[in-house]
């Protein structure tokens, strides 16, 4: 999938928090990732205001409730209007969640974590597979993070390869999440990274999160890009070629823009947007000085 898709650069995940400054950013961001929720069944009046964004640069609808996972089959009615979202806006993929969110027609309010099971991964593969093929874009998944794992037949890593085997939808790696999991439930990123088809990595999230007073690690979307997911993504891009970096901001809003617009810069000098594509290694993302520690 990954080889025939446009090269987006270096987004932002838009917040309404955030528009005035978005307006005004011009090549500082190159396109921006919307909620589908937040549009789907919006009244005309908010749909216009899509409008207005996509003359300025790409959209991607990113979802929280397409609910793969869920003991039922995916809703035809948010499916039709998750189509008709993505050809208005004429974005060049969707992303959603490995995750249910729904479950006997209830939203759980949460992205829930699946039993981790080749025929739970072949039949999430599948209804991933049909929703792509209905709504006529490239569907790319995301890992989520997870507080409470359950033992499972596969790994991680292993269930997101069985998914990717059964169907040909992309990756949407948060690089935020695989390394609060790593850390929450101690396994290698190495081993991870070596694990997952990286030739089917599209986009890449990258946020700041917090830690609690037992030493969880938590994803809150709060604060800057830590270094541990700064050297991830060196690691990744001189391992694959992505299309697009995205980094989210949900909460705590910087008062000057420039720091989100910092990020985004950095992101797209690591992976090589705009630029002749190398393997930038960790030297390019640390500050001088700094030695990578593994």
């Amino acid at each position: 999938m990954p080889a025939h898709l446009p090269r987006l650069g270096s987004g932002l995940g838009y917040r309404k928090e955030l528009a005035s400054d978005v307006a005004t950013a011009g090549e500082a961001v190159d396109w921006l990732e919307v909620i589908t929720e937040h549009y789907l069944f919006a009244p005309p009046d908010v749909r216009e205001s899509l409008g207005a964004l996509r003359r300025d640069r790409p959209l991607v609808p990113h979802g929280l409730e397409l609910s793969l996972g869920s003991p039922e089959e995916p809703d035809p009615h948010y499916v039709q209007a998750l189509a008709a979202l993505v050809e208005e806006i004429d974005a060049p993929w969707f992303s959603d969640h490995v995750c249910f969110t729904r479950a006997g027609g209830v939203s759980v309010g949460t992205l829930t974590p699946l039993p981790r099971s080749r025929g739970v991964a072949r039949n999430f593969a599948r209804r991933a597979q049909a929703v792509q093929a209905a709504v006529g874009a490239p569907l790319i998944l995301e890992n989520i993070t997870y507080h409470l794992d359950l033992p499972h037949p596969l790994t991680e890593a292993e269930f997101l390869t069985e998914l990717m085997e059964h169907c040909d939808c992309g990756l949407l790696l948060d690089l935020t999440n695989l390394d609060i999991n790593s850390r929450n439930h101690h396994y290698d990123v190495g081993e991870f990274l070596d694990t997952i088809p990286l030739e089917r990595v599209v986009q890449v999230h990258l946020a700041g999160g917090i830690e609690s007073a037992d030493g969880t690690a938590r994803d809150s979307h709060s604060a800057p890009v830590p270094e541990r997911v700064w050297q991830l993504l060196a690691e990744l891009a001189g391992r694959t070629e992505l299309r697009a970096t995205l980094v989210e901001r949900d909460q705590d809003f910087p008062d000057d823009f420039t720091e989100l617009t910092a990020e985004l810069a950095r992101a797209r000098r690591i992976v090589g947007f705009g630029a002749p594509r190398r393997a930038p290694g960790l030297a390019a993302v640390l500050p001088a000085g700094r030695v990578a520690g593994r």
